[in-house]
C-alpha cells in the first residue's frame, strides 16, 4: 500500500463524516431551541463550528436563514469528488502508479 492510497483511505471517511455532520446541522438550523452545547448536540457542532463562525462573516444569511451549513456540504461534496471521486486526482494517482 502505497502513500496515495493511505491518503485515500484516510481522506474518504474524514470527508464523508464532515458531509454528515453538515448535514445533520442543516437538520439542527430547524430546531432553534436545542442547545448545541449539550450532549449529542456538541458532537456535531464542536467539529463543525471552526468552519462555520468565519464563514458566516462572509455569507449573511438570507431571510434570516444561516446558509453556511449548505455550503459546507457543497464544498466538502465537491473535494471528495475531486480528490477521490472516479476521475480524482488521488484515483488517477493510484491508477498511474
Amino acid at each position: 500500500m502505497n502513500s496515495v492510497e493511505i491518503v485515500s483511505w484516510i481522506l474518504g471517511p474524514l470527508l464523508a463524516i464532515m458531509t454528515l455532520l453538515f448535514i445533520f446541522r442543516i437538520v439542527l438550523t430547524w430546531y432553534p431551541q436545542v442547545e448545541l452545547s449539550r450532549f449529542p448536540f456538541n458532537l456535531i457542532a464542536l467539529p463543525t463550528e471552526p468552519f462555520l463562525t468565519p464563514s458566516r462573516k462572509i455569507v449573511p444569511p438570507l431571510g434570516g436563514v444561516d446558509i453556511t451549513p449548505i455550503i459546507w456540504v457543497g464544498i466538502f461534496s465537491l473535494l471528495r469528488e475531486i480528490l477521490l471521486g472516479q476521475q480524482g486526482i488521488l484515483a488517477m494517482m493510484t491508477h498511474v502508479s
